[in-house]
């Protein structure tokens, strides 16, 4: 995850994805490793470093350090492919790279409205840190500019990509991660494998579950999906409604107990827990006996070594074939790693 932080005379918007309390490839990468090629042109390590050493670490937020390094040159030789296909072009429209951007990118990234700026402050208060509008009004529209042209960009290079090959050799840090036979989705042998650490209290982890299940219904069997609780101290309810989830999967209900506890965020207390299991035809009393004397506390304290073994900080944290993705990411985050796999399963 990549973790941004907008700062400006006024106070501070903080972008968070994650509710919060590495690995290395086999070979260390040389500075003459080629990491990616537009075209016939290769584009070097060391070309990826000038750019991606020069960023703060605090851009990449928790990130462990091998992840906060690949994440910093991925995002450096995204930029460098992006500036070479643009170059190419706009020699091929007999102009330069600025008027081409003026053309593609910032005509199609509109500038933001008063009420953008406003319904924008509105959705997201707990960013602003309860400055009043006037005194962010400056912050919130760079914001959005910088967001729009992020966008804008990224897909006119989307279009740019499509007529000329772009193959990316940069390898991920990976790490691995265990199943635990803990409750799952899709074909053992799939050629993905999403294992998710999250938390029921985590309004980040709520926020990520639809996600997850447009995923899911995307890749179909192309994806084994596992489950792992990873519920926070700061959270009081969440390792109650872990262990419940557990007691549930004891009797094979694991998957409706689940989506049962993320559609009731506010229904997290043992009376509600013992409810929720009524409503889903389980047996009562094995399930009231199984969490009141916490016969499920091993299964939720092994899945917090797990996690802690991993250098986790916070829910949700997913690992993709081993690629670290934290916190409520949409979909094409998760798309793009995963696309990057199954091409990599054809290599």
């Amino acid at each position: 995850m990549r973790s941004s932080i907008l700062a400006c005379a006024a106070p501070v918007i903080v972008l968070i994805t994650a509710c919060s309390t590495a690995a290395q490839p086999a070979r260390p990468p040389s500075p003459n490793d080629t990491v990616a090629k537009v075209g016939s042109t290769a584009i070097l390590l060391s070309q990826v470093d000038d750019r991606a050493l020069q960023q703060p670490a605090a851009a990449f937020g928790n990130a462990r350090l091998g992840q906060a390094l690949y994440l910093a040159r991925r995002a450096a030789l995204e930029e460098l492919i992006g500036n070479q296909l643009m170059d190419a072009e706009a020699k091929a429209r007999g102009i330069d790279r600025a008027t081409l951007v003026e053309r593609e990118i910032a005509s199609a990234a509109p500038t933001p409205t008063d009420a953008d700026i406003t319904a924008w402050y509105q959705a997201n208060q707990g960013r602003v840190q309860g400055a009043p509008l006037e005194q962010v009004r400056a912050p919130i529209k760079a914001l959005l500019i910088e967001e729009r042209m992020d966008a804008a960009r990224e897909r006119f290079i989307d279009t740019l990509k499509a007529k000329t090959p772009v193959t990316i050799t940069l390898e991920a840090p990976r790490l691995e991660v265990a199943s635990g036979g803990r409750p799952a989705k899709g074909p053992a042998d799939a050629p993905i494998e999403m294992i998710e650490f999250s938390d029921f209290q985590c309004p980040f982890c709520q926020r990520a579950n639809p996600t997850v299940q447009q995923v899911l219904s995307t890749y179909g069997d192309r994806i084994h999906f596992v489950y792992r609780h990873y519920p926070l101290p700061n959270h009081p309810n969440a390792r109650p409604a872990a262990e419940a989830a557990a007691c549930a999967d004891e009797q094979g209900k694991f998957w409706p107990y689940h989506d049962q506890l993320f559609a009731n965020p506010n229904k997290l207390a043992t009376a509600d827990l013992k409810q929720h299991a009524v409503e889903l035809g389980l047996d009562s009393a094995r399930f009231n006996t199984c969490v009141d004397t916490h016969q499920a506390a091993a299964v939720v304290d092994a899945d917090i070594k797990e996690a802690d073994r991993t250098g986790m900080s916070g829910t949700p944290a997913f690992f993709i074939n081993g690629r670290s993705l934290d916190g409520a990411q949409p979909f094409d985050a998760f798309k793009r790693i995963i696309d990057e796999e199954l091409q990599r399963k054809k290599r």
